[in-house]
């Protein structure tokens, strides 16, 4: 299978040891339809990179599609997600991950990470499924804005404070505003899963 083909087919189970114990885990949330490949792809390489074991959920499960023509198969359903099971959770951006935001799982994940008191990650526009699920107030945060400042609003009405910076931590939640965030972003949940 060539590196481009084993890109766009990737299992959402990686589970191997690292450095002889078990794998902490990761849980990474993309949009069943139009989820920001690079996103994916770079901050899943960061957590793998950091010897997190990845698993993928994504809308009814099955197979999910990128915007770039990407593809990841066998995603958990999100009604089946577990948090407990986790030790840290990112939601994936793109225009996908929008529906996201009134979507009652997803918003119960968010949650309920939060109680859990792990590392809680959405890049791009996913921090506004953060925001709807009120777990941003009286935080910092970041989100990709379209230049208008429509989505920075939307934080500041959930509450929180719209820094601008590509990568924002506040406590155990992190955010970034796009692709280019990617791997600062998954290092960042990396250090935060590891303390």
């Amino acid at each position: 299978m060539s590196q481009i083909a084993s890109r766009k087919s990737i299992n959402r189970k990686s589970s191997k040891a690292y450095h002889g114990v078990m794998a902490k885990t990761a849980l990474i949330i993309i949009a069943p339809k139009d989820y920001q490949d690079r996103e994916y792809e770079r901050t899943r390489a960061e957590l793998e990179r950091g010897g997190l074991a990845i698993t993928v959920a994504g809308g009814d499960g099955g197979t999910c599609t990128g915007k770039f023509g990407g593809s990841v198969q066998n995603a958990l359903p999100l009604r089946q997600v577990k948090v407990a099971d986790f030790d840290c959770i990112a939601f994936i951006g793109g225009p996908g991950a929008e529906a996201y935001v009134s979507n009652p799982e997803a918003l119960r994940i968010a949650h309920e990470a939060v109680a859990a008191e792990m590392p809680l990650g959405a890049i791009c526009i996913a921090p506004l499924i953060l925001a709807k699920a009120r777990v941003l107030e009286g935080r910092k945060a970041t989100v990709w804005d379209d230049g208008r400042g429509t989505q920075a609003a939307i934080l500041g009405q959930a509450g929180a404070e719209f820094t601008g910076d590509s990568v924002t931590v506040d406590g155990l939640i992190v955010t970034g505003n796009g692709p280019d965030a990617s791997e600062e972003f998954g290092r960042t949940l990396v250090e935060l899963t590891r303390s």
